[in-house]
């Protein structure tokens, strides 16, 4: 039996432990196995934790703690961006600034977490605010906050990813994380309140105008 050829348009290709074909690695889903979760949550656990600890070795105070989470959540955010504009928009990127925040609160968030996040809501008290909220934060869940470090959030670090993938979109922001008790929740709620820059609000008035 002849043998095929080497270029013959399977290079490049990777193939399972079965044999089949597998898409390249850019279009395959983040969570894509039988139980929808690739990486398993101890894991992701037991990593996101090592990135606290190590981040808490190099800074003196919780502001700084949080800030360095910032900064690595928002070089993940940065990726994603790039990710899922290749994958599910077909290189299309949002200029306005609901569309904007829907696809934070539904595909990042679905890609990143498993699920959409719990709300979308503009702030009450200023027109260039808004409020992403999650009931049960993966980043938040498996961490046990010293009482010296009583005040330290490391949503911060889902903050972060907010902050990248808006300011590599055009929409440059001010993102914090929040602590927020909520009745019927045996813990706060995570909330990421976005502040816009003046001209993003200007450009998007200007848009539906």
């Amino acid at each position: 039996k002849a043998k095929r050829p080497v270029g013959s348009g399977d290079e490049g290709k990777r193939m399972s432990q079965r044999g089949s074909v597998l898409p390249p690695l850019v279009d395959r889903h983040i969570l894509t196995s039988k139980t929808r979760n690739d990486v398993g949550v101890g894991a992701f656990a037991f990593l996101f934790s090592e990135i606290v600890q190590y981040s808490q070795t190099r800074v003196s105070n919780v502001s700084e703690l949080e800030r360095k989470l910032a900064d690595v959540g928002f070089d993940v955010g940065v990726r994603m961006l790039e990710l899922l504009v290749h994958r599910e928009k077909a290189g299309k990127r949002e200029n306005r600034i609901l569309g904007i925040l829907s696809f934070l609160h539904t595909n990042v968030w679905k890609n990143l977490f498993g699920k959409t996040a719990d709300s979308l809501e503009r702030g009450t008290s200023a027109d260039d605010e808004y409020m992403i909220s999650d009931h049960d934060l993966l980043v938040n869940r498996f961490i046990s906050v010293p009482r010296d470090m009583g005040h330290l959030n490391c949503g911060a670090f889902a903050a972060g990813i907010v902050e990248g993938v808006l300011k590599s979109s055009g929409f440059p922001a001010r993102v914090t994380a929040h602590s927020v008790a909520s009745e019927g929740l045996s813990r706060p709620k995570t909330t990421i309140l976005i502040k816009f820059s003046p001209e993003v609000i200007e450009r998007d008035e200007r848009l539906g105008s």
